[in-house]
């Protein structure tokens, strides 16, 4: 039987970058599905204070050279590569000049949120699945962990639906406690479109603030994690409105409900999990 294939698609990990829970989860998960025989490949952004000598980490030069258009303007896309091997993975990174490398992540040093989060989301999330595509690897699960990934499930959805790396793949997405008040700019829902989306299909991410990320996020995904005690009451309540297979915050032994979680939905027998 063919391993399942895990695309893990996050903005932090243990030991590149650690600003929130989502990186101590992000390195355990996937070693522990590895474990269990999945396939597993990682994609996240080169950030400015990630270390390059000391992770060593090395450019892909087969799949360097895209560029990601955003507004109109061609953005190059460099890719690099890091291993962990006391898990024998590989970790992508995202890497473009003029969006990351900076010194600090999503705030100057005058902690102001930055003015282009906005379009350093969408690279990454276009950036990630063209990365993938480029691979040639095709995932049976795509999971998503925290805002800077929203897109991903909505560009999966519409203009990646018929592409033979994504059609058969689910979506999910790991909703974690909100970490800015601020808002993104206001036409991030406008900036965001791809070929063969409408208005319709980037509607939810309008607010352009926290909130409207995760609905955004959850509005495409074919699933859930909840993946915090503490989350804003308006993501709970649509998440519940949405009947999607949820599971709920609790992290067992070796991350054995995940994975669980992950048959249920490459079975497509979708369920809630409580």
């Amino acid at each position: 039987m063919a391993k399942t294939k895990l695309l893990i698609v996050t903005h932090e990990m243990s030991p590149f970058l650690e600003l929130t829970k989502i990186s101590e989860i992000t390195r355990q998960l996937p070693q522990a599905m590895q474990e269990k025989g999945f396939e597993i490949r990682i994609l996240m952004p080169r950030f400015g204070n990630i270390n390059e000598r000391r992770n060593r980490l090395h450019e892909v030069i087969r799949l360097s050279g895209m560029n990601i258009i955003i507004d109109d303007n061609d953005n190059p896309l460099i890719i690099k590569v890091a291993s962990i091997p006391a898990a024998r993975m590989q970790v992508y990174f995202l890497d473009n000049e003029d969006y990351f490398q900076r010194k600090y992540v999503f705030r100057d040093k005058e902690n102001k949120f930055y003015a282009d989060n906005d379009e350093r989301t969408i690279f990454f999330c276009k950036g990630a699945l063209e990365t993938v595509k480029k691979l040639g690897w095709a995932p049976d699960i795509v999971h998503c962990h925290g805002w800077m990934t929203s897109l991903v499930p909505a560009y999966i959805k519409t203009t990646y639906k018929n592409d033979p790396t994504f059609k058969n793949a689910k979506v999910v997405y790991s909703v974690y406690e909100n970490c800015f008040t601020e808002k993104l700019n206001t036409d991030l829902h406008k900036k965001a479109m791809m070929q063969h989306m409408t208005a319709e299909d980037t509607k939810s991410f309008v607010g352009a603030d926290n909130n409207s990320l995760h609905i955004g996020a959850i509005t495409h995904a074919d699933a859930v994690v909840l993946a915090d005690e503490k989350l804003d009451e308006e993501v709970l309540k649509f998440v519940k409105d949405s009947n999607k297979p949820t599971l709920a915050f609790n992290l067992t032994e070796n991350y054995e409900n995940f994975f669980t979680f992950y048959e249920e939905i490459s079975n497509e027998e979708l369920v809630s999990v409580a």
